[in-house]
């Protein structure tokens, strides 16, 4: 907790501004009962008006000198507090860019968005809160105890009596609370996992007919967090009446006692009526830290989460300092392996080729033999476990991430859209790209003629997901994205899957005057995306197990033959 409170170090000036207004406030407070005392006893019982709207008249000043002090301190804590949960939620966030899919693996989406929402608010709220009571709690605390021992030294003792009553009853409710809050947050995360994968899977969830058990499941995770969330309200719901309790029975033990005073001559009436208010005060005081109590160890639940994410380092360092310009278009893998994070054996398993500029390098293996894994490499998504990836002749991890991607052209296997315009979407690939290079581009990869035909044309808005667009249309646009920036590597992740045969050779026709300069490589399971490329590498099980043409493969490589027999049948293969 005490790490994210030093980002309220910026906001120092308005911290101190809250810290001043709260001590106002509270020493209005304080000085409010003895005002009352004076007017009850030397106004009321004696009879004296004038004195009564003097001393009347200044409680008001006082009153609203106090108020004015409250708002500027609610306004200045809530200024801060809410500039601290930006600060850390842009801290958060541009650390996640940093990460790798590895880190996304290990921490889960929903988990992330959970802690950059709401546990960030959880801190908030509470930064508010200490901002307001960190000062006011002590200060009313010691105060009220001064002023009540000076009205009464001997009627004190009643507070003294009745403090470890109320101490006790908060330390046992929060030894109860605090163990669920952490449960709390666990639940909210997998509450939040199972919508997301509700709402994003909605497609697939109807067709198979999984709406019952998928409400099941989600009515299992809300009720579990339902649960929980009681237990901890059940736990804190005991702490108002308690303290509720010993500050009225505390009030009745300073009347009882205080009559008895009064009767013996020993204390005024007025004084009294001030004893009370300073006994309200302080039982009030304990009751604010005891709020802090309760809401501090939930946020620091929070921060602990918060922390988590900051101090979750990257698989790899973007330390590098050399440009990717030495052989413009040429990408080299170098007896690359590469394993997941806690698999038995590698995903990949000493890969090497290499492609040249005007080539274009075909990738093709059976389900699950490494293909999109390898695609996954060359932008760093992952860090390979030993060899290395060249782009453009120097090694990947000697340049910095930027400068890597900016020579690639990705297209992924799942069409990504934003929402926006069409040419907003297409620009992506490249922020200043002209209407007449989107328009360029669109063409080559088909997309032109639908985009055309829309109410307004480049302009059109796509809603959100691409919702709007056919699978198809999506794939075209990524691939526009990808091919209006211009790139030394093309990078098609099985792309093509989306487009029917007729467009997917008009697209890889025009491909061939974009990229003279560039190299392209495309993963694919058709073989007739593939017949056409200068090399093929046929993956399986991870490991190369054929490099040639179409032709070479198909008389040298069994499992080439076996997938290519597989698609178009013995005849046409022979």
């Amino acid at each position: 907790m005490l790490r994210i409170l030093k980002n309220l170090s910026v906001y120092k000036w308005l911290v101190i501004a809250v810290l001043g207004f709260v001590f106002l406030q509270s020493m209005s407070d304080l000085y409010l009962p003895t005002l009352m005392a004076d007017i009850i006893d030397d106004g009321v019982i004696v009879g004296d008006i004038p004195y009564i709207w003097k001393i009347g008249g200044l409680m008001l000043v006082v009153s609203a000198f106090g108020a004015c002090a409250s708002v500027l301190a609610s306004y200045y804590s809530s200024k801060a507090a809410m500039g601290l949960g930006r600060d850390v939620r842009r801290k958060v966030f541009n650390h996640v860019e940093k990460f790798s899919l590895q880190e996304f693996d290990e921490l889960g989406t929903a988990s992330l968005i959970t802690r950059t929402t709401n546990d960030i608010t959880q801190v908030q709220q509470v930064v508010i809160m200490m901002l307001r009571m960190v000062v006011s709690a002590p200060i009313m605390l010691i105060g009220g105890v001064i002023m009540a021992v000076s009205k009464d030294a001997k009627l004190s003792l009643v507070i003294v009596g009745a403090t470890p009553f109320l101490v006790g009853s908060i330390l046992l409710i929060l030894y109860k609370g605090v163990p669920l809050f952490k449960l709390v947050q666990k639940r909210l995360d997998k509450l939040n996992l199972v919508l997301r994968e509700n709402l994003t899977g909605i497609r697939v969830i109807r067709a198979f007919n999984r709406e019952v058990p998928e409400k099941k499941r989600l009515e299992q995770a809300n009720r579990e967090l339902t649960d929980v969330s009681i237990k901890v309200n059940k736990v804190m719901a005991f702490m108002m009446p308690v303290m509720m309790l010993i500050m009225n029975l505390t009030i009745v033990a300073v009347i009882w006692f205080g009559g008895v005073r009064i009767d013996n001559g020993g204390m005024q009436i007025g004084d009294l009526m001030a004893f009370i208010q300073y006994v309200m005060q302080i039982m009030f005081a304990l009751v604010m830290a005891s709020m802090m109590f309760i809401m501090v160890p939930r946020a620091a639940v929070s921060a602990k989460r918060i922390n988590e994410v900051l101090d979750l380092k990257p698989t790899f360092q973007d330390n590098g300092n050399k440009t990717t310009n030495k052989a413009r278009g040429t990408l080299e893998f170098d007896h690359v392996t590469f394993s997941y994070p806690g698999a038995e054996e590698p995903a990949l398993t000493d890969i090497s080729f290499s492609t040249n500029p005007g080539e274009v390098t075909a990738i093709i293996g059976g389900t699950g033999s490494g293909k999109s894994t390898l695609i996954h490499l060359i932008p760093r998504f992952y860090e390979v476990s030993s060899g290395a990836i060249r782009v453009n002749g120097v090694d990947i991890r000697e340049v910095q991430q930027a400068e890597v991607r900016l020579k690639l052209g990705f297209v992924p296997q799942r069409a990504l859209l934003f929402t926006g315009t069409i040419a907003e979407n297409i620009r992506y690939g490249k922020e200043d790209a002209s209407l007449d290079e989107i328009k360029h581009a669109s063409q080559i990869a088909q997309a032109d003629d639908f985009i055309s035909e829309m109410t307004d044309g480049y302009d059109s808005l796509i809603e959100q997901g691409g919702s709007n667009l056919s699978g198809g249309q999506k794939q075209r646009l990524s691939i526009a994205r990808a091919l209006v920036r211009k790139p030394d590597i093309y990078i098609f992740d099985d792309s093509f899957s989306a487009l029917d045969y007729r467009t997917d050779a008009l697209l890889r026709k025009a491909l061939k005057d974009e990229i003279r300069d560039a190299t392209v490589i495309i993963v694919a399971q058709r073989v007739s995306t593939v017949v056409d490329a200068d090399q093929i590498i046929v993956l399986n099980q991870g490991k190369v197990a054929g490099i040639g043409t179409h032709d070479e493969l198909l008389e040298t490589n069994a499992v080439y033959r076996e997938i290519v027999e597989s698609q178009l049948g013995g005849e046409e293969t022979a």
